[in-house]
């Protein structure tokens, strides 16, 4: 029976904080429960790759003892988390997927990791990523592919593949990610999770590994539920005087009511990017929903030259990489081939492309901040791909044509470089049982209003009762 203390594994963030309040179980029981649950399942999926049981059952039963004596630290207070491998837990290795960081054991916990341990959140350990999380999919040669729950021949996506792996498998019912060009988002609708990309600055970092993404890589949660998403970024979007864009966001936050009818600008495909068919599908489906839940729906192309954006995108994850490793000795030996081809591009840009790059960004910067004046909020699919063989770095063909490495992704980098916030939803799956989500995307700084749109659809829709056949 669900809720009993052997099936704890199956419970939400919010059903978890509840039972705990009422002393109906305890986080002890909750973490032995996923604790249980990873060593049933993950040596099939590869999700979790430096697992803390013991750190875990330490904070657990700390925490059990604050519920116990009425003082938990906040709601999360003993729910079981995990966090992705680019991100730094103190006294637990971060390699980035990468041998260059094989023995990295950080002293330290990042920002957004420590303002979830200081909520009392369980960190049970790592999950896996592609090398420097510069992939679509997750794979690396340090501990091989993680597999998709819903198909096991199939990869979750990337970066955070991992991540969406363990929510979605029930090994744990919060993820810390990054989201770096749809690293969040993508994977979440690989797997029938939710994924929240947070808005620049919303969630405030310091502490952590060089960013080869500039503060384009943003922090965020997923989860089966907007709820616990919500919960989540309670705990952890906080300002910081370290991380400026969070202290700006502050200062300027969204304080309104979001609209009871929002204007929502349905976008089914950038330009002529190719889609596959079942996605374009279930995503029509769910702009319909919103239609009949009472919100003035739109349907029209992107608003900025996506084509141009695609070109120049790439620029960013060369330079960045190529700036790393230029100080790294020895690092060609040790780093996969495609991230040294991918390191010499960036080694060969000449400053003009850079400064080129950045000035199309604003661009299409602009043309959004118009677009925001007309809409609230944008809805495109997540991916324009279903999940692929676990062991390919992107789908060659979508709908029939062939795609490059980003041809999946289309829909993703653009929140990224506006510093939007957007979120990834669960909709009707494949006729294959194959999840899919769409993304919304609302203006800077307007996260919790976005995660409200989101919360209303699932209400309309519900997911929560799809799980994987693990």
């Amino acid at each position: 029976m669900a809720g009993m203390p052997t099936d704890l594994w199956r419970l939400s963030a919010v059903e978890l904080a509840a039972g705990y309040a009422r002393g109906s179980f305890s986080p002890v029981e909750a973490t032995e429960a996923v604790l249980t649950r990873i060593a049933t399942v993950d040596a099939a999926v590869n999700a979790i790759v430096t697992l803390d049981p013991e750190g875990a059952r330490s904070q657990a039963r700390a925490s059990e003892t604050r519920w116990r004596e009425g003082t938990p630290h906040t709601a999360l207070d003993g729910v079981p988390l995990t966090v992705k491998d680019n991100l730094n837990v103190r006294s637990l290795r971060t390699t980035w997927g990468s041998r260059l960081y094989a023995d990295f054991v950080p002293a330290a916990d990042e920002l957004p990791v420590a303002r979830a341990r200081a909520a009392g959140m369980v960190i049970l350990g790592k999950t896996n990523v592609p090398e420097f999380t510069l992939s679509g999919y997750t794979d690396n040669a340090l501990f091989g592919p993680t597999h998709n729950p819903w198909d096991l021949r199939l990869t979750p996506g990337g970066s955070s593949g991992g991540a969406v792996a363990a929510v979605a498998g029930g090994m744990a019912p919060l993820a810390l990610g990054t989201d770096g060009g749809g690293s969040i988002r993508r994977p979440a609708s690989h797997a029938g999770v939710v994924g929240l990309k947070p808005s620049r600055g919303r969630v405030a970092r310091a502490g952590g590994l060089p960013q080869i993404l500039l503060d384009f890589e943003v922090v965020g949660p997923m989860a089966r539920t907007t709820r616990d998403i919500v919960l989540m970024m309670a705990a952890i979007a906080l300002p910081d005087p370290r991380d400026p864009a969070s202290t700006e966001l502050a200062a300027r936050a969204w304080t309104m009511p979001p609209p009871k009818s929002w204007r929502i600008l349905y976008v089914p495909h950038f330009g002529d990017a190719p889609v596959d068919p079942e996605i374009a599908a279930s995503v029509e489906r769910a702009a319909g929903t919103f239609a009949a839940l009472g919100h003035a729906l739109t349907e029209g192309p992107v608003p900025f030259d996506a084509d141009a954006f695609n070109v120049v995108w790439p620029i960013i994850s060369q330079a960045g990489l190529a700036a790393l490793l230029h100080r790294m000795p020895g690092w060609r030996e040790r780093v996969a081939s495609p991230f040294v081809e991918m390191a010499d591009a960036g080694s060969r840009l000449r400053a003009t492309e850079v400064i080129d790059a950045l000035a199309e960004i604003a661009r299409m910067r602009e043309r959004m901040s118009e677009a925001f004046g007309t809409y609230d909020a944008l809805l495109t699919p997540s991916a324009a791909a279903l999940p692929w063989p676990a062991q390919e770095p992107f789908p060659p063909l979508i709908a029939g044509r062939a795609v490059g490495p980003r041809g999946h992704a289309v829909f993703a980098a653009f929140v990224n470089a506006s510093g939007c916030p957007g979120i990834s939803v669960p909709c009707t799956p494949s006729a294959a049982g194959l999840p899919i989500g769409f993304q919304l995307v609302a203006g800077p700084g307007h996260d919790e209003a976005l995660c409200m749109l989101a919360q209303e659809y699932e209400m309309a829709e519900p997911w929560v009762h799809r799980w994987p056949p693990l």
